[in-house]
């Protein structure tokens, strides 16, 4: 029996849910804040298509960016979005980086990543100016204008008798015996299943609902910065460091765009609002919440040096541009431009553990996700059938 489904969030997850509940014959409301869809975290990332070496064997992350992988390069060729077979390098620098980098190796044999592990030489055949003891070549990586993805989405929705409602910030929300009660500040919108994929207020919306979420959402800012034109020749693709095990974060890197642009980072600081791109973008409500959070305080005590290096590298250009040249050396803080910043939604619980996974919640009536950062972008058609199968709308 078709329901009306009502999802808060225009990003490329809410907007995958949408055309999957459409095509299934459900009437779909998307509400969005913005003016437009894809405006933060999906319009702001790296435009990676991850292959999935990174997540950990057996969770939602490798399950669904593995799937996620072929499904989105598919969308894409269906759709006539452009998308570009890059391949990736994850390189080891030094002999200590090894380990992590073997880890790497067998988390890809257990998810079905296609590789190739690499001596230095083998690496500077696909990247001639890298630097490396070792390196994986990760051949199933890709890059794509999720913005693009996004706007196609909506337009399917639209194609179907879809509402696509912008400017539409939910203000409050209540449970029905059979449904919910969605308001904005102008309407109100009655539906038998919400579906929360709000990103860095998604929390927020949970507890709108009545939830007590297991996780709290910490915005940290993803700086980025780009290669003069005259430099991008040095990179071919995508280089990546091996990241740090303990964090959710892979590193500062680089990575050809698709306009042929040449993108270095992010790194992670935190930031003092959900929608905090620069260092003045402060809301003192949000901070003050996020940053005296119990887990908050937790994680960062763990993490002291690593909090201090991230805010020195932000405001340093020179030492941003030293964590480049350990992956491609000669370049120095005068090959770097500013670029946009993105903000990523990280959940962390009270512990002070940083959820490692896609998390996802629910209520009668009710899925919220609540933690789809990186790489929820390339595993969006595949959240959405797993949200669809939650939400019992197949």
């Amino acid at each position: 029996m078709p329901k009306h489904v009502i999802i808060i969030g225009g990003g490329i997850v809410g907007l995958a849910v949408a055309e999957r509940a459409s095509r299934l014959g459900h009437r779909v409301t998307v509400l969005e804040k913005e003016s437009g869809w894809a405006q933060h975290q999906t319009g702001r990332n790296s435009g990676v298509i991850h292959a999935g070496p990174y997540y950990r064997p057996g969770s939602l992350k490798a399950q669904l960016c593995t799937a996620g992988n072929r499904s989105m390069k598919a969308f894409a060729t269906d759709q006539g979005i452009p998308w570009q077979a890059t391949g990736k390098l994850i390189v080891a620098t030094a002999e200590h980086e090894l380990p992590a980098l073997e880890e790497l190796r067998r988390r890809s044999e257990a998810n079905g990543v296609p590789f190739r592990v690499l001596d230095a030489d083998e690496a500077r055949s696909y990247e001639p100016h890298v630097a490396s003891v070792a390196a994986l070549r990760i051949e199933s990586t890709g890059i794509i204008d999720y913005g693009a993805v996004s706007r196609r989405l909506a337009e399917m929705v639209a194609e179907r008798g879809g509402e696509l409602r912008t400017d539409s910030e939910a203000v409050s929300i209540a449970g029905t015996p059979d449904g919910v009660v969605v308001s904005t500040a102008t309407e109100e919108f009655r539906g038998d299943v919400l579906v929360n994929c709000a990103g860095l207020h998604s929390d927020k919306v949970a507890r709108l609902a009545g939830l007590t979420p297991s996780a709290r959402i910490i915005p940290f800012r993803g700086e980025y910065y780009e290669l003069v034109p005259e430099q991008r020749d040095l990179v071919r693709g995508l280089i990546y460091p091996v990241p740090d095990p303990e964090l959710p974060f892979l590193g500062v890197h680089l990575t050809r765009m698709m306009d042929g642009s040449v993108h270095a980072g992010p790194n992670a600081v935190t930031a003092l609002a959900r929608e905090g791109y620069r260092w003045r973008d402060i809301r003192p409500g949000e901070a003050l919440g996020d940053l005296t959070y119990p887990g908050f305080l937790r994680m960062a005590s763990k993490n002291v040096g690593v909090g201090i290096a991230e805010v020195r590298r932000s405001w340093s250009k020179g030492l941003f541009a030293k964590s480049l040249a350990r992956l491609v050396p000669g370049l120095g803080k005068e090959d770097l431009v500013p670029a946009e910043a993105g903000v990523r939604a990280q959940a962390i619980r009270r512990d002070g553990s940083l959820v490692d996974d896609f998390l996802i919640e629910r209520a009668p009536n009710q899925v919220h996700v609540l933690n789809a950062p990186s790489p929820a972008a390339t595993a969006s058609l595949e959240i959405a059938a797993h949200i669809v199968g939650l939400a019992d709308l197949e």
